[in-house]
């Protein structure tokens, strides 16, 4: 089960990343229910954690707006069990998206 809080009307939990060299990472993500994807991390925490570059993609943003993201893997422990997911470079805050409801 995932259990996470609510701050400023915001719903946040933890995920933990799995790092490249045996350590892990937790993390505080807002959820957002408009992200249809599964992770969003600033580019800086990207970079930080060495999270292996994919591709590029053309994303269509709220504001109806086009922006091309770089796309990186990173692996995760979700519901106690170890998921490869896609995150985006992008944004100031980490967000968690409805993807991950599926897996």
């Amino acid at each position: 089960m995932i259990s996470g809080i609510v701050i400023d009307r915001h719903a946040i939990i933890s995920l933990t990343f799995l790092l490249l060299n045996g350590g892990t990472f937790p993390i505080e993500f807002v959820i957002d229910t408009g992200f249809t994807d599964y992770l969003c991390l600033p580019p800086e925490a990207v970079m930080l954690l060495r999270l292996p570059f994919l591709y590029d993609l053309s994303v269509n943003l709220a504001d109806n707006s086009e922006v091309t993201v770089a796309v990186h893997e990173a692996t995760i422990l979700w519901d106690g069990e170890k998921r490869a997911v896609r995150t985006f470079a992008t944004g100031r805050r980490p967000l968690i998206g409805t993807a991950l409801q599926l897996c």
